[in-house]
This record gives C-alpha cells, sequence and structure tokens, in this order.
C-alpha cells in the first residue's frame, strides 16, 4: 500500500485542499498522511480568509512523520508564503522522498489568490525538486511571468518551456481551454505530460479526455495530482500513471452532482466508483471475492476511459471510417496470434487440470477468432501485416509476463484481453439494440459477437481462476499481478485509439 504523505492546505468544507487529497489517496488504495501549511475559511462559494500557522511547526509535523514512517510519495499543493516553502524545501533536501508531485497552487477555481507575490520566487525554487508538476493553466503561465495560454499549442508549448527550466516532468491540463482543437465541438479535454519517455518513449504524451458538463469541479487539481502521487508508487511511469488516474478523475466529475454538497462550484465524486456497501461497483463481472474487487478499480478506470474514445462511439452508431475499423481488425488478428502462445504458457503452468484445460480451449479459440477474422472480414482489404507500436508493445508485455514464471502474474496480464472486450462488448450492443438495431449497420455483426454470452461466461471463469491466484498469493505476488493487470487495461486503451492515431 502506497504510503503518500500530502503536504498542503485545509479546506473546512472538505473538496480541495488536504481533505481532497485524503480522499484522492484512499481512493487509489493509498494510506494518506498530511502535514498542514495554512488553515482556509472556505466553502464551495469561495475563500473568506487564510491563517498560516508558523513554519517551524510546519517543519516540526514533517520531521515527526519521516523520523517514524517510511514515505513512499510526497504531493505537495498549497504553500501560503515564502518562509513555508523554504521550510518545505529544506525538509525535501533532506529526505528526499521517492516521488514528489508538486501541483503549485496560486490561484482557486474560484479565482481567489491562494499564493502571496512575494512568494512566487521562492516557489519557482522548489520546482527543480519536484518530479511532477501540475499547474493549471493561469498557475503555468504565472510561474513563466507570461499571460495565460490563448489555446492548446500556446500551452504546450509553455509547458516545454517550463520542463526546460526545471527538468521536470509537467502536466498541461486542458481543462480550462474553451477549444482544445481536439475535436470539431471544442469538447475535447486533453492532458499531456512533457519531458518524459512514456510507454512509447515520446517526449511529449497527449492523453484525450472528454470535457464534463459540470459545475462542480471544487479540487479537481488536488485530487489528480494526489492521485497521480499514489498511482505513481504502483506504476514507476507517469503516462501509466496519467491514463489510470484521468479516466477515474473523469467519472468523478461525471458523478459529482451525485454528492449535492454547497450552493456553488462542488466537490468531485472521489468514490464514485465504489458502492453505497463500500464494493467495487464498475464492472458486471468482478464478483468472486477480494482480490478481483481490487482488480475492478484498474478495470474501471480503463473502461471509462475506452468509452470516451472516438472509435468506440463511431463504432456503436455506425459513423467509424472502414479504414479505421479494418486497422482495428488487421491488428486484432496479428495480436491474437500473440495471446494464444501466452494463454498456452497459461495452461502450462496452471496448477489444476480443469484450469488447463481452460486456457487451452481459450488459446485454441483466439486462433479460430483470428483465422475467422481474416477469412469473413479482411479478406480482400488491405491491412498492415505488421504489428503496430501499440500491438508489439502489448504482446511484448504479455510475453515478458510469461516469462516471469509467475503463473498468477501471467493471468493477470492476459485477463484485461477478457475483462474489457466482454465489458464493452456487452454495452455496446445493448447501446445498439436501444437505437433499434438499425438495418445496414456496418458493424452490427462484430457488435453482435462481443456480446456472446459464451464469452461472457469465459470471461467469468477468466476471473475466478486469477482471483483465486491472487488469494493463494504473497503479498508481493499480488501487487505484481495488480500491476500487471493495470498495465494491460493501460494497453487495451490504446489499442482501441490506435486506428486514430494511424490514421
Amino acid at each position: 500500500m502506497p504510503r503518500v504523505l500530502a503536504i498542503a492546505g485545509s479546506d473546512p468544507s472538505g473538496g480541495a485542499g488536504i481533505q481532497a487529497d485524503l480522499k484522492s489517496i484512499a481512493a487509489h488504495g493509498g494510506y494518506g498522511m498530511a502535514a498542514i501549511t495554512a488553515l482556509t475559511a472556505q466553502n464551495t462559494q469561495g475563500v473568506r480568509s487564510v491563517h498560516v500557522p508558523p513554519a517551524s511547526f510546519l517543519t516540526a509535523q514533517l520531521d515527526a512523520i519521516s523520523e517514524d514512517i517510511t514515505i513512499d510519495a510526497v504531493k505537495i499543493g498549497m504553500l501560503g508564503d515564502a518562509v513555508v516553502i523554504d521550510a518545505v524545501r529544506a525538509w525535501l533536501e533532506e529526505v528526499r522522498p521517492a516521488v514528489v508531485v508538486l501541483d503549485p497552487v496560486m490561484v482557486a477555481t474560484s479565482g481567489d489568490r491562494l499564493l502571496q507575490e512575494s512568494a512566487e520566487t521562492a516557489l519557482r525554487a522548489l520546482l527543480p525538486l519536484a518530479d511532477l508538476i501540475t499547474p493549471n493553466l493561469a498557475e503555468l503561465a504565472m510561474l513563466l511571468g507570461e499571460e495565460p495560454a490563448a489555446d492548446w499549442d500556446e500551452a504546450l508549448d509553455q509547458g516545454k518551456r517550463l520542463a526546460a527550466l526545471t527538468g521536470s516532468t509537467v502536466l498541461v491540463k486542458g481543462g480550462h481551454l474553451q477549444d482544445t482543437g481536439a475535436d470539431d465541438d471544442g469538447a475535447g479535454c486533453p492532458d499531456a505530460l512533457v519531458n518524459t519517455g512514456g510507454l512509447l518513449g515520446a517526449e511529449t504524451v497527449v492523453v484525450p479526455g472528454k470535457r464534463i458538463a459540470t459545475r462542480n469541479s471544487h479540487g479537481t487539481g488536488c485530487s489528480l495530482s494526489s492521485a497521480l502521487a499514489t498511482v505513481q508508487v504502483r506504476t514507476g511511469d507517469w503516462e501509466a500513471s496519467l491514463r489510470e488516474a484521468k479516466p477515474w478523475l473523469l467519472g468523478a466529475l461525471r458523478e459529482a452532482g451525485r454528492l449535492d454538497v454547497g450552493r456553488g462550484n462542488g466537490p468531485v465524486h472521489h468514490f464514485h466508483h465504489l458502492q453505497q456497501g463500500g464494493s467495487p461497483s464498475a464492472s458486471a463481472f468482478a464478483r468472486e471475492g477480494d482480490f478481483a474487487a481490487v482488480l475492478d478499480g484498474h478495470a474501471a478506470g480503463g473502461l471509462d476511459a475506452i468509452y470516451a474514445l472516438d472509435f468506440i462511439r463511431g463504432l456503436v452508431d455506425g459513423s467509424l471510417p472502414e479504414q479505421e475499423f479494418a486497422y482495428y481488425l488487421g491488428q486484432d488478428a496479428l495480436y491474437l496470434n500473440g495471446y494464444s502462445r501466452v494463454l498456452s504458457r497459461a495452461a502450462a503452468l496452471a496448477p489444476s487440470e480443469a484450469e488447463q484445460l481452460f486456457w487451452s480451449r481459450s488459446a485454441q479459440q483466439c486462433l479460430e477468432v483470428e483465422s475467422e477474422l481474416h477469412r469473413n472480414w479482411l479478406g480482400g482489404r488491405a491491412v498492415a501485416g505488421t504489428p503496430g507500436p501499440v500491438t508489439k508493445a502489448y504482446v511484448d508485455h504479455l510475453h515478458a509476463a510469461s516469462l516471469a514464471g509467475s503463473y498468477g502474474v501471467l493471468v493477470a496480464a492476459a485477463l484485461p484481453c477478457f475483462w474489457l472486450y466482454a465489458e464493452v462488448g456487452a454495452t455496446l450492443h445493448r447501446e445498439f439494440l436501444g437505437a433499434g438495431a438499425p438495418v445496414g449497420h456496418p458493424y452490427a455483426d462484430w457488435l453482435r459477437t462481443y456480446a456472446d454470452e459464451a464469452f461472457a461466461e469465459s470471461t467469468r471463469q477468466a476471473i475466478r481462476y486469477t482471483d483465486a491466484a491472487g488469494r493463494r498469493g504473497s503479498e508481493a505476488e499480488r501487487s505484481a499481478m495488480a500491476l500487471a493487470f493495470g498495465q494491460s487495461c493501460r494497453y487495451e486503451v490504446e489499442f482501441f485509439d490506435a486506428p486514430r492515431l494511424h490514421a
């Protein structure tokens, strides 16, 4: 369990600051700790006053924690004044936490200034100690001494220059732009990581997302930065962390209205992925036990990201260009060929005869589906004969899991291809039927294929076997399984988005 320390101000209304940090850390499976830098009198309608306790007391808080508890990650938020910033910098230089996320809280969403102008120089000196910096667009401009970016390209340019100045990775957030240029109606809300290797080695990685129409966005920046700090402990990759945290935040914004808190800019719903009884509710398939429930959190994030993709929306309404669908199917056929070998390896490692038979049959079915794709769908279409970068990276990830020698890790890595496909297929088929199953829909047969009950039952069986492997394993084994599963979930999202990038 990641042990994450939030250094930030307090929001008595519970939507931002330390309160949002602790909720966000808990939502991602971390153990949250808090050192208070400032006390605010605020609610959903704005900040009324700010009190900054003596910096010596903040230092006492930080020392008390770090002398007793191993800190896996630190998230830094509101700091208030230059003396407080200097205290945090001195502590960071001494303790050197493995992961440091700095959310340079200077201006609230309401427009209220939360950092004294005299402290801006001290804050800039703190930036190089952060691994990731997560400013909003107004803060990004203030850190550079410039006007806020007017469009997405200008925001990216500012992010690149701040990354060059600090040597840190910078998250450029498109949420405050009215039109990012991401899509025709301006509804896109991308985020970009600058100065990071990413899953595929890119210097700048853009992660798309939908804009959620809601007035309830109080604490969005605090929540995202603390989520990223927590997830980064597990993934060790900022792109992978963002691809897990961003869909969760979109869900938190989408479900924020359910909280009914305040008359102004209300908070996001940090625990939207949980039922009122406290168990994950994202999936219709996670039913077996506690470890499957842990994996369900990763599946929920992957599903949110998949449903936001243009490819999926075009697939269900029939507007997807044929060349994108053909590319997807061609890559799917190549992927299934490699995936069948991975499932055969799972059969060889399986601890029981029933599991051996299940994974062997699944490997054979992969080859049958691949043959069917080539015969019925790809016949006569010109498609790439070599794996694209996402397909290759995904198959390489699965092969690496198969070579690790752990049955649990291998089946956890293989599981998202069952789980996410079954979820997406069932959902899209329901939408297709809800639209009246229009005659002439070009992808009707595909939608019917993945809504097949036999495939759904195979998915439930695969989850049962993976859940059992997790419950048998040690803490280290379960951690490795969750990491492998989460990585495969991210590749599933990339796989559905690859046709757009290829086009």
